[in-house]
């Protein structure tokens, strides 16, 4: 049997992570188990449990090993993991479609079933651009002058070649690509969800300003509803939400809704947009779907958007992954969501009413410039370095999983954490802000 200090070796020679340099890597753990909230790693001095306050990326919000799930995927692989989407169905397909259409508002009813987020905002973005095309050629054009699409400064909307350049071209992960991308249109970002009307209305003038200027180029907005997430974990304006509904309907644009990571209940309603009381044209969901178990994602739009491309030329959406409906994948959504939908709003309403409590004294705290605290999401953002290897070690030394970034210590926890493991999570997050402003000021005291 390999031992960890084996494992780890192997990786280090061969394995290229996420965001990752292979000459100077930083920590590294084995993942021995994982059950409930629980992960048990080994960075090679023995077993460690820790709460995930991760949720592995957002996703298993009902935490590891759930029986449910776990049966799920048993019944579905003992039938057929995958078959081709292209000419067949399969009943786990229907059976989540049509939990989807039951959960999603009108006039949303047409889902085409993805294989990640990233490819579903690909997806997304497609129906879009044939949309405006569809829109041309029944108007007697041969063509649409619109080709570019309108997002928000702080976006991400994943990682694929297409939607890298919606996301934030300056402050964003994919800058270095700049030049390479097709360029978009940015608007500012929006005001904190918490700023005054004055606030609101001011960014509402330039957006309607911009949005005019470039009217005939646009083929839809595309937004993180109420709350950006690798942008920061910025909460924001339902006001201005509800201004980007009128500007897409005012000039004939597609208001597409990435709820990858806010959908289904993370940001305290069950979508993101509901705060907002506005219905997208396109709602993309992903993460929390499957709960985690498989990698699936969901673009889901109204009968007359689907009619206008399937009349328009190519007379179909031009997308067709290998993977598409997924049965395993599907089956084991369907299940993700019979579980999710009693319990969301009490379990999320929990999680933020312990963790408000516990982090928001820090906005206080010499190292931290704010707290954020929305839903299933808690973000505290540093005003010192952060410094990865010491962060890591000092969360993990409290029995907690967190993986920082940029200048943020953030949580995005399973919907299951009890109130001990969210004060678990509390103090492991307190820690580190801790810990990073000590080594700032080169002192060994308590902030």
């Amino acid at each position: 049997m390999r031992t960890t200090t084996d494992v780890l070796g192997l990786d280090r020679r061969h394995v290229w992570h996420p965001y990752a340099s292979t000459t100077h890597p930083g920590p590294l753990r084995r993942v021995l188990d994982a059950r409930g909230t629980r992960l048990v790693l080994d960075g090679g001095t023995g077993p460690t449990e820790v709460v995930d306050a991760m949720a592995s990326w957002w996703c298993q919000v009902h935490g590891y090993r759930h029986p449910d799930l776990d049966a799920a995927a048993h019944a579905q692989v003992d039938r057929f993991s995958h078959v081709m989407f292209g000419g067949l169905t399969h009943d786990p397909a229907i059976t989540l479609v049509e939990k989807l259409v039951e959960i999603t508002p009108e006039p949303l009813s047409r889902v085409f079933l993805a294989d990640s987020g990233s490819v579903a905002m690909e997806v997304a973005t497609k129906l879009a651009r044939q949309w405006q095309i569809a829109r041309a050629a029944a108007s007697g054009s041969r063509g649409s002058r619109r080709t570019r699409f309108a997002a928000l400064r702080g976006s991400y909307h994943g990682d694929t070649w297409g939607v890298m350049g919606l996301c934030d071209p300056e402050g964003g992960m994919h800058s270095m690509y700049a030049g390479a991308l097709e360029e978009h249109l940015f608007l500012p970002r929006p005001p904190h969800l918490d700023a005054d009307a004055r606030a609101s209305e001011e960014w509402s003038t330039a957006a309607r300003a911009a949005i005019h200027e470039h009217r005939d180029e646009l083929v839809a907005i595309v937004v993180e509803p109420i709350l950006q997430g690798a942008g920061g974990m910025w909460p924001w304006s339902p006001e201005c939400l509800r201004t980007l509904r009128e500007l897409a309907d005012e000039y004939a644009l597609l208001l597409i809704a990435d709820e990858i990571a806010t959908g289904l209940g993370r940001t305290g309603t069950l979508f993101a947009c509901e705060r907002a009381g506005i219905v997208p044209d396109v709602l993309v969901l992903g993460k929390a779907l499957t709960g985690g178990y498989l990698t699936q994602a969901a673009v889901i739009t109204s009968e007359d958007i689907a009619a206008m491309i399937s009349r328009g030329p190519g007379g179909a959406l031009m997308h067709g992954p290998t993977f598409m409906a997924n049965p395993l994948a599907c089956a084991i959504s369907a299940a993700s969501l019979e579980l999710l939908l009693p319990t969301w709003a009490d379990n999320v309403a929990r999680l933020e009413s312990v963790l408000s409590a516990s982090l928001l004294p820090l906005r206080q705290h010499s190292g931290v410039a704010d707290v954020r605290v929305l839903g299933g999401t808690a973000a505290i953002e540093l005003t010192v370095p952060l410094d990865m290897a010491l962060a890591t070690d000092t969360a993990i030394a409290h029995g907690v999983w967190l993986r920082p970034f940029r200048n943020l210590v953030y949580a995005r926890h399973p919907y299951i954490c009890t109130t001990e493991e969210l004060q678990t999570i509390a103090t492991g997050m307190t820690a580190v802000v801790d810990a990073l402003t000590n080594a700032s000021n080169g002192t060994g005291a308590a902030a």
